[in-house]
């Protein structure tokens, strides 16, 4: 899971509620839209706050950007039927957001899950967006290791999902011994981010990760410009996978150094130049 940096919202942010044709959506917004706006969605088991430290150096450079809980993920909530959480059901919630957020040039961010669900709002109608960036994200299912994790999780969510404390406790207990301690407010957070997730936004969210089919060459057939990013090492998809993925794409290539799955977390000033270069580029 995407650890945030930090907790603390940048001066110029603030946190509200996005009305939506589907719903209100919480989020964390900064900046003016005076080159565009930028639409960032998280991952698995992830939030907004994943993209935290991206606020400050990417408003700076002349954008709105907006950092989604997608619907039953931390502070937005969510049906309690599993069939709320599908693929499809997610990328309409993208579209909504987008419509919400107005005109101007609209750059989707995906991170991880958010990549193939941003993907599918995409293939759905990319008319309402300038820009398409997969950031750690693969071209399908992840990999056969954390496919079986991830089985297992679901699973135990099938089993216990109404006691989230329970399962978080079980799942702090199987953390490396040799593992880096978070700091007593971090681990308060994302102890309080999964509880407050709705166990069927896990499940079905679970459930595409381990079962999404290949749909790059769909993908590509898309005009809209697209950068796929990743760190230097990636666990759910393997880089090389992801530069494959490019490739097929004809898509920007951006490895950032010294991260892993969560560039946006790890390197994010790296992370926000490399994003700023792009959206750039889509512009002219």
């Amino acid at each position: 899971m995407s650890k945030p940096p930090r907790l603390t919202l940048p001066a110029a942010a603030r946190a509200y509620r996005l009305s939506t044709a589907r719903g209100d959506f919480a989020v964390h917004e900064a900046g003016e839209p005076v080159r565009g706006t930028a639409l960032l969605v998280p991952g698995f088991t992830g939030s907004k706050e994943d993209f935290i430290a991206l606020l400050e150096p990417l408003s700076a450079a002349g954008y709105r950007v907006v950092a989604v809980d997608g619907r039953g993920q931390y502070e937005t909530p969510g049906p309690r039927e599993e069939s709320a959480y599908t693929l499809e059901e997610l990328a309409l919630d993208v579209l909504a957001q987008a419509a919400a957020l107005g005109g101007g040039p609209l750059h989707l961010v995906g991170h991880s899950l958010g990549g193939l669900i941003s993907r599918a709002a995409v293939l759905r109608d990319p008319a309402p967006f300038a820009s398409l960036t997969l950031l750690s994200s693969g071209p399908a299912t992840i990999s056969e290791e954390q496919q079986a994790r991830t089985k297992l999780l679901v699973g135990a969510l099938e089993a216990m999902g109404d006691d989230m404390p329970g399962i978080w406790a079980l799942m702090r207990a199987q953390d490396p011994e040799d593992a880096v301690a978070d700091s007593p407010e971090l681990a308060r957070f994302l102890r309080a981010r999964w509880v407050a997730t709705v166990p069927e936004q896990l499940i079905g969210t679970g459930r595409v990760l381990i079962s999404e089919p290949d749909r790059v060459d769909d993908l590509a057939a898309v005009p809209l410009p697209k950068l796929v990013m990743s760190g230097e090492v990636d666990y759910a998809w393997p880089v090389p996978l992801m530069d494959d993925m490019a490739r097929r794409l004809g898509a920007e290539r951006v490895v950032v150094p010294s991260s892993e799955h969560s560039p946006n977390a790890e390197n994010p000033q790296v992370t926000a130049g490399a994003l700023v270069a792009f959206w750039a580029s889509c512009t002219h």
